[in-house]
């Protein structure tokens, strides 16, 4: 067969020949022109088409063959076509097509062909036989179509089938799904997995034959399905009964799409028997866990509270509620925490930690925990952090209470010693000026210098005396009271030392009644609230002090916690200060609180305040409004005795002495002397000496003169205790009293037991000396007579 080159050559050559002779044949033109066409055609074919004779030899192939294979038309023509195009492996089924097409059948077929480059092509051949005009077979035509894109497509679809089986029929999970009839209900599964086959105990062909209704028994399927329609999406718990009969707890994820054109659910149901299982043992857990006594809590790495007791709830105040969720550091932490950073960071970088932290409440009380930080993974394998925290706020008070207790009694001791130093100062002072008194006589401007000083030692005595009570919690003397000077007194102090911005008011009524108290730790009282009123005001304002007589009946004293009827003194004490807000309020009393910053306040003076009120049988009222000022007002008991006579300062007459021995000791030289010179002054011959071994000495030569020794109990190289011993058996019966700057009771009593007749307490002054003189004397010479 001619290429349609050849043959347009031949029917231009045709033409030409028609037009000069006018003498071709029209049949043969005619056919020329039929087959030019029908090359034309073939030629522009979207299809490939290859021609072979009847031994499979290619005679024909249009342009578009050519560019499936990739070979050229020279290239093809001659070649066997089995063999060229096709593998060995397919060259069978070309011949046995090749053979078919011989008795005339035509057939359709598709197989992988072989490019020039090696690549194997996709195609469909459509083959026929071709007959010449005698009717004999002379070969066969194949119109060849590329169909490598569709058959990957196929492969794909085909891959992606299994994929999608595989996914759905993998994994834990049994998947349903099915379209809502006309009724709204879910009608039967059109499609269901092996793990729901597996779940139920149902084989596939009978799980299609049923609905969700007949396998769900808590919720109403048409409400049910109203909702999944609704929401598109719905995740709820069910319970699904399978083919044995025992129920299975489920989580259900329910999912609104499209199926062929049509709304359809696709229902996954997981099985949570374990987690039910699980849950329920960390329920019995956590009612553990709230059985205990420590607060237990669970806070993630972002400080987020995830668990908390019912022993959190009661230490902290917060609900479980209110808990879960919130920032734990901020809950429980100040602003600025640096132990909560180094409990965390340690705990991250060690697994643990312990140690003791301060805390808040919800209502913004500080406590103190003894706190254990565990680093633990949960079943997600997240970590978090298990806290478990002991509340030792009590226990760290009552500590701090032993120390300060064990303090207070180092202090006692030590100031028992600096109270006999500050004692034997004062003494010659005081008998001095005693003296100095008698001498001077009328000159009434030296008396009165001699009376400050006097007026000012009694004071240090009484200082040394305040610090000692305090220290050593000595009971201070109860006596009548009338407290009008301890109110002008406190006043005159807080004028002289408060900023001048604080306006101080008096009010004390006329005629108050008396109370009985102790004058030092009243005024202890007054002054510790003056001082607190000041601190209320750092900008200024007004401080009232108040005084007066109240009688309180039945209604009064339910009003108040702690009142009974009955007469009382009341004194006030009132600020304009920023007052305690309501939570503080109910915990001013209790020992070490104070809301003042570290190192300037205790929080013992309110402490001390009550404990000294209740002492006098007395109690505590307190009023106060933030940003408005604070009242309190404190109530003693009155006396009975409405007046009592006032005490007039008349001249003493001081007992003389008949010219007796005394034999003084005393290691300070100025005791010593002044000592000497009052006796001396008084009618008594006087043996000094300086330690318990010069008088013993001083003793041994007179001791049928001596009528009396008076020795200090604490002196060097010999003190008062084996001094006393050694006179007692020099002279079993001489008369000895000791002498000391302690106050104590239970010294003093010791310092009688060892052989002393009587305690002279230093300082002392001109007339208790002479006094204790006399009575002792005197009491030897009533013995001797009787």
């Amino acid at each position: 067969m001619k290429s349609p080159t050849a043959l347009n050559a031949d029917l231009a050559q045709n033409r030409d020949l028609e037009n000069t002779e006018h003498s071709r044949l029209p049949a043969e033109y005619a056919h020329l022109e039929s087959e030019i066409r029908f090359q034309t055609l073939i030629e522009n074919m979207p299809d490939g088409v290859m021609i072979v004779d009847v031994n499979d030899c290619i005679r024909f192939v249009n342009r578009r063959f050519c560019e499936m294979t990739g070979y050229s038309g020279e290239e093809l023509l001659g070649k066997t076509a089995h063999k060229m195009l096709f593998s060995e492996k397919k060259q069978p089924i070309i011949l046995d097509k090749l053979n078919m097409r011989k008795k005339g059948i035509a057939d359709r077929y598709e197989i992988t062909m072989r490019c020039k480059s090696g690549k194997e092509l996709w195609v469909h051949i459509s083959g026929s036989p071709i007959y010449n005009v005698q009717g004999e077979m002379f070969g066969s035509c194949g119109i060849v179509t590329d169909i490598t894109m569709r058959k990957r497509a196929e492969v794909w679809l085909l891959e992606s089938e299994k994929r999608f089986r595989l996914l759905f029929n993998s994994g834990n999970d049994a998947v349903f799904v099915f379209y809502p009839d006309e009724n709204g209900m879910p009608g039967k599964f059109i499609e269901v997995n092996d793990i729901a086959c597996r779940m139920l105990g149902f084989t596939r062909e009978a799980l299609m034959r049923l609905s969700l209704p007949q396998l769900i028994q808590q919720n109403n399927p048409d409400e049910l399905l109203a909702r999944i329609i609704k929401e598109k999406h719905v995740l709820f718990e069910e319970t699904l009964i399978p083919n044995t009969g025992n129920t299975i707890p489920v989580e259900i994820s329910a999912h609104l799409f499209k199926f062929n054109r049509r709304p359809a659910i696709m229902a996954i149901a997981r099985d949570i028997t374990a987690r039910r299982r699980t849950e329920m043992q960390l329920r019995e857990q956590a009612a553990l866990l709230d059985k205990a006594q420590d607060a237990i809590l669970l806070i993630d790495l972002n400080n987020y509270i995830v668990y908390w007791n019912k022993s959190a709830e009661r230490l902290y105040g917060w609900k479980v509620e209110e808990a879960l969720g919130n920032d734990g550091f901020a809950m429980l932490f100040k602003r600025n925490s640096p132990r909560f950073a180094e409990a965390r960071q340690a705990t991250l970088k060690k697994g643990e930690w312990h140690g003791e932290m301060r805390q808040m409440t919800k209502n913004q009380r500080e406590i103190v925990v003894e706190s254990r930080w565990t680093l633990v993974n949960n079943i997600r394998r997240s970590r978090s952090i298990l806290i478990v925290n002991s509340d030792i706020t009590e226990r760290k008070q009552i500590e701090a209470q032993f120390l300060r207790a064990q303090r207070m009694e180092s202090i006692g001791s030590l100031a028992g010693g600096i109270a006999h130093d500050l004692n034997n100062v004062l003494a010659p002072i005081l008998t001095a000026v005693q003296i100095l008194q008698v001498r001077l006589g009328e000159d009434e401007r030296n008396l009165k210098i001699l009376d400050t000083i006097e007026g000012n030692v009694k004071r240090g005595v009484d200082m040394v005396k305040q610090i000692l009570a305090f220290a050593r919690g000595v009971e201070g003397d109860r006596m009548p009271l009338q407290l009008t000077g301890l109110i002008e007194d406190v006043a005159k102090i807080s004028r002289d030392t408060f900023p001048k911005s604080i306006d101080i008011q008096m009010d004390v009524e006329p005629e108050l009644w008396n109370v009985s108290g102790d004058m030092t730790q009243l005024h202890q009282v007054l002054l510790n609230l003056c001082v607190n009123a000041r601190d209320a005001m750092p900008d200024g304002g007004i401080l009232s002090i108040g005084l007066d007589n109240l009688t309180i009946d039945d209604h009064f004293a339910r009003t108040i916690l702690e009142a009974r009827p009955g007469r009382f003194v009341r004194i006030s004490v009132s600020d304009t200060g920023v007052g305690i807000s309501e939570a503080l309020l109910n915990r001013i009393f209790e020992p070490f609180f104070t809301t003042k910053e570290t190192g300037k306040g205790t929080g013992l003076g309110l402490s001390t305040v009550l404990a000294i009120v209740k002492s006098h049988e007395g109690f505590i009222n307190v009023e106060s409004e933030q940003l408005a000022g604070t009242t309190f007002e404190i109530y003693l008991p009155a006396l009975i005795e409405e007046h009592f006579p006032k005490i007039e300062n008349k001249p003493v007459d001081l007992p003389m002495g008949q010219g007796e021995t005394i034999l003084f000791i005393d290691d300070e030289p100025s005791v010593l002397e002044i000592a000497q010179m009052t006796l001396e002054s008084h009618g008594y011959r006087v043996l000094a000496a300086s330690d318990g071994a010069e008088a013993l000495g001083i003793f041994a030569r007179h001791k049928n003169e001596v009528d009396l020794v008076i020795t200090d109990m604490m002196m060097p190289v010999m003190d008062g205790v084996a001094t006393i011993e050694a006179l007692r058996k020099i002279k079993k019966d001489v008369k000895i009293i000791a002498s000391s700057g302690y106050i104590e009771d239970d010294r003093a009593n010791t310092f009688v037991q060892t052989g002393a007749v009587a305690f002279l307490q230093k300082p002392y002054t001109r007339e208790s000396l002479l006094s204790i003189i006399s009575d002792q004397l005197n009491a030897g010479k009533a013995s001797n007579l009787q």
